[in-house]
C-alpha cells in the first residue's frame, strides 16, 4: 500500500525530474533544512549546456525583474497542505451540476488544482486588481513592508542607513503586484491545454509589467491587446484626459494557428454580405483571379491556366467546347495575373465556378462562397455598446431588483460571452480564479443556453468582507463571495425562465481550510514525545468522509465534478467516486467483510485510513485479498 501525502504536488522536484532526463550530470545533492539529502541542481553546469559560448558569470540579459521575484518562484513551486473542504448546504443541485465555486485564497487553490485539472482548462478569464494605488485583498507570505523593500533594493546599508535619497514613487507596489500575479500566472498555465488560452482585464497602471512578465511565463504566445471601450463618457476626475478605455491581454500556452479565434457571422451580417440565394442557401460571389499583383504568371505558373466559358449559360469549364470563350486571368492593363486556385482544386471544385461578363465586354470568374460555417475574425478595438461598464452594472442590477451598488463595476456579461465564444464549446473548461460578481459564471450559462454546447466552469473567490458601510452589507450580504453565489442562483434561474433552456444552472461549492490531517503528520519534529499521546488518529477531529474524500480525489487527480455517493456496508460508510473509479472507507477496525465487498466490485483506486486497521496483519490481509479479487486495484491509506 502506497501512503497518500495529503498535499499538492511539489512543482520544484516536478522541474528537477524533467531537467534531471535531459542533463543528468547537472543533478547534485545538498543538504535540506534539517540536514536530510535531497537532489539539486547544478545551475552552472546547467547554464553552461544551454549555451554555446563559455557561460562566465551573470552576463547583462534583457528580462524583467523585481524585487520579490524569486521568492514568487519560490512560492509558486511550494506544495501546500490545505484542502477543499464540501460545502453542500450553499451548493445547488450538487447531485447533477458539473459547475464548481470555490472559496479561498487563489494561491493556494491553483496549487490545489494541479492534479485533477492540469492540461484539462480550455480557457482562463481573470479580472485581477488593477494595481490603481489602493491597497489590495491577496497578502501573501512574500508580500514586504517598506523596509524589507528597501533592503533588497539595495538602498539601506548593514547599518540601516539610507544609501541615496528615495522618493516615494510607489515602487514596492509595483513589486507587491508584481510578485502576486506572477506566482499565480505561472502556476494556472500548467492548468491550461496546449490549445488553450488567457484573457486578462487589465489597465494602463500595468499594463507594460503585466504583458512582460505575461511573454516570460507563456513563452512569448502572445495573441492580441484588445482595447475595450468601456466607458464612452470617459472619467471627469482624471488629471489630464478622460480615460475610457481597459484593455484585455490574450495569450494562448502554444502556438495556435490562424484563424484560430475567428468567430461565426452573425444572421445580420450573413443577410448583408450573402446577397444571392440557391438550394443549398445563401451565397456571395468572390472573383478566382488573385487580385494582389504581386502575384502573376511570373511566380505562380500553376496558377495560371484557362477556363472556358459558355456565353449563353455562364456555365464554366476546364476544357475548350465549340463556342466556347477562352478566359484567363489577366488583367485591363495586360498584366499576367494568376488564378488563387490551383487546375486540380479548380477541377474537383467546378460545380462552385460561374461566370460574369464585365462593363467592357470580358469576362470575369467567380466562385461561389456559401455563408453556411462562415467566420470573421473579431478585431483589437471592441467599441459595441454591449460591452460598457455601465452594461454590466445595469445586468447585475436587474438581477437582483435594485439600484443599489452591491457590486461595484462588474463586467458586461456579453464581453465575456465574446471571448469565451471564441476558443470554447462542447464541454470545454472554463476557469476564473479573480471571480468577483461571478459575471464569468452567467456568461457560460448563456452561452450554453444559446448554442447547446456543455461549457463548465471553475469559480475562485476569496471571501473578502464587505464594508460595514456598503450596500452590500446592508443588503445581507457579508462577503463578495455570497454576492457571487446568489448572483449565480438568479441568473440560472432567469435564463431558464427566459429561453427553456436545460442548462445546467448548478454549482458544487468547496471552501479552502486547512488539511484534514492533524499538523503531526506534516512536521513531526515539531512534536514532543509527551505531545503524541494526542495523536492515536492522524484526522482532525472535526472532519468528515466526506471531507477526506475530496482531498483524497484532488490527490488522485479526479474530477471535482465527479458523480459521488455513500453507502453503507455491514456498518460501515463506504464512498463512490464516478461508479468504482474511486472506493474509499475511511472508519476504524474495518471487517473483512466490508473488504470482501470493496474488492468483489473491482475499484481502479481504494484508499482506507491507518486505522481501518487493527495490525499489520489485517493490513497483510488487505493486500491479499485484493491480489486475489481484484489485482488491478491501486490501493492508498492515508
Amino acid at each position: 500500500m502506497r501512503k497518500l501525502t495529503m498535499k499538492s504536488p511539489d512543482l520544484t522536484q516536478s522541474n528537477i525530474d524533467r531537467i534531471a532526463e535531459w542533463f543528468p550530470h547537472v543533478i547534485t545533492e545538498t543538504r535540506d533544512a534539517d540536514g536530510n539529502l535531497k537532489r539539486a541542481i547544478d545551475f552552472e553546469l546547467l547554464r553552461q549546456e544551454l549555451s554555446g559560448d563559455l557561460v562566465e558569470g551573470d552576463g547583462e540579459r534583457f528580462q524583467l525583474t523585481w524585487p520579490g521575484k524569486k521568492r514568487a518562484i519560490l512560492l509558486a513551486n511550494a506544495p501546500t497542505d490545505k484542502t477543499l473542504r464540501p460545502v453542500r448546504e450553499e451548493s445547488a443541485d450538487w447531485e447533477n451540476t458539473r459547475h464548481l465555486y470555490i472559496e479561498g485564497d487563489n494561491l493556494d487553490v491553483l496549487k490545489l488544482l494541479q492534479e485533477s485539472y492540469l492540461n484539462k482548462v480550455k480557457c482562463i478569464y481573470i479580472d485581477p486588481p488593477y494595481n490603481t494605488g489602493k491597497d489590495f485583498i491577496y497578502r501573501d507570505d512574500f508580500r514586504m513592508s517598506k523596509r524589507e523593500y528597501l533592503e533588497s533594493s539595495d538602498q539601506l546599508d548593514v547599518e540601516g542607513n539610507r544609501l541615496f535619497l528615495n522618493t516615494e514613487s510607489n515602487g514596492r507596489f509595483h513589486s507587491d503586484w508584481l510578485t502576486m500575479m506572477y506566482s499565480r500566472l505561472k502556476i494556472a498555465r500548467n492548468l491550461l491545454r496546449d490549445d488553450g488560452v488567457i484573457f486578462i482585464s487589465i489597465d494602463d497602471h500595468e499594463l507594460e509589467h503585466l504583458r512582460m512578465i505575461c511573454n516570460e511565463i507563456f513563452s512569448g504566445n502572445f495573441v492580441a491587446q484588445i482595447t475595450l471601450l468601456c466607458n464612452p463618457k470617459g472619467r471627469s476626475q482624471d488629471k489630464y484626459f478622460a480615460t475610457n478605455h481597459e484593455y484585455i491581454l490574450v495569450y494562448s500556452k502554444s502556438e495556435l494557428p490562424k484563424g484560430y479565434f475567428s468567430v461565426s457571422k452573425d444572421e445580420e451580417q450573413i443577410e448583408a454580405e450573402y446577397p444571392e440565394i440557391d438550394e443549398h442557401g445563401r451565397y456571395r460571389l468572390l472573383e478566382l483571379r488573385n487580385t494582389h499583383r504581386e502575384f502573376g504568371r511570373h511566380n505562380r505558373k500553376n496558377l495560371f491556366y484557362p477556363f472556358y466559358v459558355d456565353p449563353e449559360t455562364a456555365d464554366v469549364s476546364l476544357e475548350p467546347g465549340e463556342g466556347r470563350v477562352k478566359v484567363e486571368p489577366i488583367w485591363d492593363d495586360g498584366f499576367e495575373g494568376c488564378w488563387t486556385w490551383d487546375r486540380n482544386k479548380a477541377r474537383r471544385e467546378l460545380h462552385l465556378l460561374t461566370a460574369k461578363r464585365s462593363a467592357n465586354g470580358s469576362w470575369k470568374i467567380y466562385r461561389k462562397s456559401y455563408a453556411e460555417g462562415a467566420v470573421k475574425m473579431l478585431k483589437t478595438i471592441f467599441d459595441d455598446r454591449r460591452f460598457y461598464t455601465e452594461k454590466g452594472q445595469a445586468a447585475f442590477s436587474s438581477l437582483f431588483g435594485t439600484k443599489a451598488k452591491l457590486f461595484q463595476a462588474p463586467k458586461s456579461v456579453e464581453l465575456i460571452k465574446t471571448l469565451l465564444r471564441t476558443v470554447t464549446k462542447d464541454d470545454d473548461i472554463v476557469l476564473d480564479f479573480f471571480s468577483g460578481s461571478a459575471t464569468t459564471a452567467q456568461a457560460v450559462m448563456e452561452l450554453n443556453a444559446e448554442d447547446g454546447h456543455r461549457r463548465r466552469y471553475i469559480l475562485v473567490q476569496l471571501p473578502e468582507p464587505t464594508r460595514e458601510d456598503s450596500d452590500a452589507y446592508r443588503a445581507g450580504f457579508r462577503t463578495i463571495a455570497e454576492i457571487g453565489k446568489e448572483r449565480i442562483r438568479r441568473a440560472a434561474r432567469k435564463i431558464r425562465e427566459e429561453t427553456g433552456a436545460g442548462i445546467d444552472g448548478g454549482f458544487r461549492v468547496f471552501r479552502l481550510d486547512s488539511s484534514n490531517i492533524k499538523d503531526v503528520y506534516y512536521t513531526p519534529g515539531e512534536f514532543v514525545q509527551t505531545e503524541l499521546s494526542g495523536f492515536v488518529s492522524n484526522i482532525k477531529e472535526d472532519r468528515t468522509g466526506e471531507d477526506l474524500l475530496i482531498q483524497v480525489m484532488l490527490e488522485l487527480g479526479l474530477d471535482l465534478s465527479l458523480p459521488m455517493e455513500s453507502r453503507r456496508i455491514d456498518g460501515k460508510t463506504v464512498h463512490y467516486v464516478a461508479g468504482n473509479s474511486l472506493m474509499a472507507c475511511f472508519e476504524d477496525n474495518v471487517p473483512e467483510s466490508v473488504i470482501r465487498k470493496i474488492a468483489q466490485e473491482r475499484p481502479l483506486r481504494v484508499v482506507f485510513r491507518d486505522g481501518s486497521f487493527a495490525d499489520d496483519a489485517a493490513r497483510i490481509n488487505v493486500e491479499e485479498l485484493f491480489r486475489i479479487l481484484s489485482p488491478g486495484t491501486d490501493i492508498r491509506v492515508l
